[in-house]
């Protein structure tokens, strides 16, 4: 069992940047897939970016390449989203999640409560 709490969400100008963190529970954080998704008004949820557990590799959707930086502390059970060079059309609510491969579709388990993100042009 994971519980995820996200926060670091904000108002920021387009082109500014905001670091958003997600705190896990569980003595298995580190043997979980972490991932970011995010959700606009009226759009499904999508992909963003993931970290595998084991070696820690990381995948993006086409949207953030470049842009944003997926990375993980497993010694203080925290997934972190760098998002730089943000644009309005990254306006979402962001969620943390944990399990599964998202990469390859496979949704995960585990979900936050979300956190808000908005970006003015």
């Amino acid at each position: 069992q994971v519980q995820l709490v996200e926060s670091g969400g904000g108002l920021v100008q387009a082109g500014g940047s905001l670091r958003l963190s997600c705190a896990a529970s569980g003595r298995t954080f580190s043997s979980y897939n972490m991932g970011w998704f995010r959700q606009a008004p009226g759009k499904e949820r999508e992909f963003v970016a993931a970290i595998t557990w084991s070696s820690g590799n990381t995948y993006y959707a086409d949207s953030v390449k470049g842009r944003f930086t997926i990375s993980r502390d497993n010694a203080k059970n925290t997934v972190y989203l760098q998002m730089n060079s943000l644009k309005p059309e990254d306006t979402a609510v962001y969620y943390c999640a944990a399990g599964g491969a998202p990469w390859i579709g496979k949704l995960p388990g585990y979900w936050g409560q979300g956190t808000q993100v908005t970006v003015s042009s």
